[in-house]
C-alpha cells in the first residue's frame, strides 16, 4: 500500500476530530511496538478478521455497561 503523509492541523480540525485522529495514531503505535504487526497485515483470513472485531466490540459492551452501572449509581446518590 502506497504511503502517504497526512497533515492535521489543530486549527482547521474540530477538536473530537483531532482527538480521534491523535488516539487513531497512538494507537497504532502502541500495536506495531506490541504484536510488531499493523493493519496492513496478510497473515489473516476474513473468518480471523471478523473474530478479531467481534472480540473487540465484546469488550466494548462491557465497558458501556460498567460506565452504564457508575452513571445509575451516581444518579441514584444524587436523589
Amino acid at each position: 500500500m502506497e504511503k502517504e503523509n497526512i497533515t492535521i492541523s489543530r486549527e482547521t480540525t474540530d477538536s473530537v476530530v483531532f482527538s480521534i485522529i491523535k488516539q487513531f495514531q497512538q494507537r497504532s503505535e502502541v500495536g506495531m511496538a506490541k504484536y510488531g504487526v499493523n493493519l496492513d497485515r496478510t497473515d489473516l483470513t476474513m473468518l480471523q478478521w471478523i473474530q478479531h472485531a467481534q472480540e473487540e466490540h465484546m469488550d466494548a459492551i462491557l465497558y458501556l455497561e460498567k460506565i452504564k452501572q457508575i452513571e445509575q449509581n451516581r444518579l441514584k446518590l444524587s436523589e
